[in-house]
């Protein structure tokens, strides 16, 4: 039975604490000094493209770090918006429906997947777990050509759904391994009484182990968004100019190329282009960490 401590030792510990809180400090201003540093590395550019994107082209030359010297004006944001080269909204309308039709068909078709590979004891899905985990290591941009001349032969270059379905087949290896991750922490128990009261396996996933997914999916669903709105390359190749679907990446480079030179044209574009994706970080970005460690955590 622990004894209750005396007032010395009580004294002692009180007129202890400060030196250990200023001892704490003293080891973390290392580690908040470096964050800082790197804070401001990682912003940087884009105090820059905000700053920018409200002054004209002689300012942006002159000081492109200083803020605009005269009254702050969203002229410059109104001309990018109604750029004739390419219409913006259409380019967030276009790049939402890309967007919502990937992370629906990659959770449709990575959830099962995950959840016979966690659940099945026999080594063969084990070796289908990895071979899912070693397309994680392959870059998008190498599979392009061989893809082009895949959907080349089904007749789906340029067009929605070949984009859609080279999108969804980028997020699933890493889908698979975290969900099958995560699947794993969720007691088989469940499983089994969903099988006592008669429900088969894709029922038993979509009714019980599904809903209890729900913080690793918003993770993926997060990562899923950040890849398909800034992808450039993909969409630039497998769509191309001649389909007249512009996500919102190539519908600014599009509409910079030929106002390179002119930055009043090309920051105020690039904040627009980004602005909503940086919205939705800030808006779930406690998610992706949440999603991230849930797994590691749950019991």
């Amino acid at each position: 039975m622990t004894q209750p401590r005396t007032e010395e030792e009580t004294a002692v510990t009180e007129a202890a604490a400060p030196g250990r809180r200023q001892a704490r400090r003293r080891a973390g201003l290392p580690r908040a000094v470096f964050l800082g540093l790197v804070a401001i590395f990682m912003l940087t550019p884009l105090y820059v493209l905000v700053v920018n994107a409200f002054k004209p082209q002689e300012e942006i030359l002159a000081n492109p770090f200083g803020l605009p010297l005269g009254a702050l004006t969203t002229r410059y944001l109104s001309h990018a918006l109604h750029n004739p080269q390419f219409n913006i909204v259409r380019g967030y309308a276009v790049t939402i429906l890309f967007v919502v039709a990937v992370n629906v068909l990659s959770v449709v078709l990575a959830g099962p997947v995950a959840y016979v590979v966690a659940r099945s004891p026999r080594r063969r899905y084990r070796l289908l777990l990895l071979t899912f985990l070693a397309g994680t290591f392959i870059p998008g941009q190498v599979l392009v050509i061989p893809v082009v001349y895949v959907l080349k032969t089904l007749g789906l270059m340029g067009t929605i759904r070949g984009f859609v379905l080279f999108e969804t087949a980028l997020t699933l290896p890493f889908s698979v391994f975290l969900y099958a991750g995560y699947i794993g922490t969720i007691p088989a128990t469940l499983d089994q009484a969903a099988a006592v009261d008669g429900a088969g396996r894709l029922r038993t996933f979509w009714k019980i182990i599904f809903p209890l997914m729900r913080p690793v999916v918003a993770t993926m669903v997060i990562l899923n968004t950040f890849s398909v709105w800034n992808d450039f390359v993909n969409p630039q190749i497998i769509l191309g100019p001649g389909s007249g679907l512009y996500t919102v990446t190539t519908g600014v480079y599009a509409a910079v190329s030929q106002y390179s030179t002119d930055y009043s044209v090309v920051f105020p574009t690039l904040l627009l282009a980004i602005a909503p994706l940086l919205v939705f970080f800030v808006v779930m970005q406690r998610h992706i960490i949440s999603g991230l460690t849930a797994g590691a955590t749950k019991g």
